[in-house]
């Protein structure tokens, strides 16, 4: 007789490393357990199954390198699974051409007008997620900052955790300087020097 397949999850045991230490306990939890609702992640922090160098935590713990984080078997109500996205899709593949930069550390993307950041609110995926299945073997891709939809021009995607926190921390401190240059029809007045009228949403 042949042993039955255990496909129940079990506890599990991750050692922090350098491109994750700095990251708050809750939002590394809510990236590891993809389909984990919120409400049960704070839940499990707040009863003391997840445990960091075996001690209880708070959620705004910040991780550090070479902490083990115990993770507790958790089960949620299986979800229809969505397809991946497809590279060979149009909005995909044109994606790659639009990458003006990459190191080992970051990725610059020149986002076309038309395409959100990320999936949501009906959008199947987006800039990111294309990105993901341009870099299958990429472990780490995040957006470091966010622009509409609507809007085209420069997107920074971390490569690094490390990078991550460095590139939001100049973000924040507002050491980036940022541009927005729009197109107009007419001929400006030399005496126009602020534009105070609302933007007009065209079909």
């Amino acid at each position: 007789m042949k042993p039955m397949k255990d496909d129940k999850p079990k506890v599990q045991f991750i050692e922090i490393t350098d491109d994750i230490a700095g990251q708050r306990i809750d939002n590394f939890l809510r990236n590891r357990l993809k389909n984990v609702p919120k409400s049960m992640i704070y839940r499990i922090l707040r009863k003391g199954e997840v445990r960091v160098n075996k001690k209880r935590i708070k959620p705004e713990y910040k991780l550090q390198d070479g902490d083990l984080v115990r993770v507790p078997p958790v089960t949620v109500p299986e979800k229809e699974e969505q397809a991946p996205v497809s590279t060979k899709l149009d909005k995909v593949a044109v994606l790659e051409s639009c990458i003006i930069y990459e190191d080992d550390h970051m990725l610059i993307l020149n986002k076309p007008s038309g395409t959100a950041v990320h999936g949501g609110s009906g959008l199947k995926f987006g800039a990111i997620e294309a990105l993901r299945a341009l870099r299958p073997d990429a472990r780490f891709l995040e957006l470091v900052h966010r622009i509409d939809r609507d809007t085209s021009g420069i997107l920074l995607v971390a490569k690094k955790r490390s990078a991550l926190r460095k590139l939001q921390e100049q973000f924040r401190n507002k050491t980036v300087q940022k541009y927005y240059f729009a197109l107009v029809m007419g001929e400006w007045k030399a005496s126009c020097k602020q534009v105070t009228a609302p933007l007009l949403k065209t079909k």
